[in-house]
């Protein structure tokens, strides 16, 4: 069925949220619902009706995301994606995917990303994994640093309500976005919901805290936490510290703040939710295995034209490929591309020359910020090698270090 379907007046905008509300099955707390409408790009949402009633949602940021070699590229941020459950199985969410993909195309972003709600839903839209986090739970008895730690004598630990140095953290931050893929500027309207200490906020964690890593010369880093106190029926302490955000500009900074948090006083375990998987954490902690870890996937990327993404982009190691692009979602990307990359620039040019290998869109996505899920794609058998070694190249080329992350989600 299709259904009509637009961007929504900011007079809709309680339809949008009870849609995302039902879809979602929660109930948003009224100031994060605020602080969401002042986030909202209300030209960039579509909503698909059916009749009179609102039945699906969708949005898209703004954004400007870090890609391998350090470059900002515009990038669609896709968000708010719900469908009323009586209307699940219509065609409400293929409506939304393809007019939302044409609409950043015509934006003229190359690139999509997102945050899954469910792994199983995007690739079907040709969105492919390109970015995985692990999340953190260490007893503080047991984290100990290995004996060659950075120090730096200079640096010392400041302690300071949040929204007392916002300005020095967003300083910060926006000194260290481009060192790692995935990465991507706050506005200040995502700096608001950052650093929101509400107490649906807290959610029983306490209060927001700040400690800052400074010198001389101002700030080197920055970590966002909130401690939860507790004792058990003997009186010993056995507190929990949840670390919300922790930026540093340098490798002394970065042990020094994950030092202080390890060290507080009264608190026995830390945890930390998104973290990226080669954080630098897992080198420093002397026994490594006390850093208890559990992964998951963090940030979908779709090309939504694949030349301009593939060219905009750095490479690791010189490759030389056609490459033949199955996408029945974007017709305009399917084909075959040559693609000549080296360290020093990319070129991309449609061809109709022998493939080399052939691969589904979501194939590209999923190695575009230099995570490297072609090899295990061809493993699967979801990769069609025509020339042997062509995936290894590619694979090669296009892989990164450090692992993408975004760090926050949209």
């Amino acid at each position: 069925m299709s259904f009509p379907i637009r961007p929504i007046a900011e007079s809709e905008w309680t339809a949008y949220v009870n849609v995302m509300n039902e879809g979602f099955g929660w109930t948003a707390p009224p100031g994060m619902i605020e602080r969401f409408k002042a986030e909202t790009e209300f030209d960039r949402t579509l909503a698909v009706f059916d009749g009179e009633v609102m039945v699906g949602t969708t949005g898209v940021f703004s954004l400007r995301m870090t890609v391998p070699g350090g470059r900002q590229l515009p990038v669609g941020g896709v968000t708010s994606v719900s469908v009323l459950p009586s209307h699940r199985r219509r065609g409400v969410l293929s409506q939304m995917m393809r007019r939302q993909l044409a609409d950043i195309r015509e934006r003229g972003e190359a690139v999509a990303a997102l945050y899954a709600s469910e792994s199983g839903i995007y690739g079907r839209f040709g969105y492919g994994r390109a970015a995985s986090e692990l999340s953190f739970r260490i007893a503080k008895r047991a984290a100990s640093f290995v004996a060659d730690a950075p120090a730096d004598p200079s640096l010392r630990i400041r302690v300071a309500p949040p929204a007392e140095v916002r300005a020095e953290l967003e300083a910060l931050f926006a000194a260290v976005v481009t060192d790692r893929p995935g990465r991507y500027e706050r506005h200040a309207a995502f700096w608001d919901g950052n650093l929101a200490d509400d107490e649906s906020d807290q959610r029983g964690m306490g209060a927001l805290r700040c400690v800052l890593a400074e010198d001389g010369g101002g700030v080197r880093g920055y970590a966002l936490f909130r401690v939860k106190s507790a004792w058990d029926d003997n009186g010993v302490p056995e507190g929990e510290l949840r670390l919300h955000e922790l930026e540093a500009a340098d490798p002394a900074a970065y042990a020094l703040l994950w030092r202080h948090l390890l060290d507080r006083d009264l608190v026995t375990t830390l945890r930390a939710g998104s973290r990226p998987v080669d954080d630098p954490l897992q080198a420093l902690l002397a026994d490594p295995r006390q850093l208890r870890a559990s992964w998951g996937d963090e940030l979908w990327v779709r090309l939504v034209e694949v030349d301009r993404a593939l060219t905009a982009r750095a490479y690791a190691a010189p490759v030389d490929l056609v490459i033949e692009v199955d996408d029945d979602v974007c017709p305009w990307n399917a084909g075959r591309w040559r693609l000549t990359a080296d360290p020093s620039g990319a070129e991309c040019k449609q061809v109709e020359d022998e493939p080399d290998l052939t691969v589904p869109v979501a194939a590209l996505g999923s190695a575009y910020l230099g995570e490297g899920q072609l090899g295990p794609l061809l493993g699967a058998g979801l990769l069609r090698e025509h020339t042997p070694g062509a995936v290894r190249g590619l694979a090669t080329a296009m892989s990164w270090s450090p692992r993408p992350w975004a760090g926050r989600v949209f």
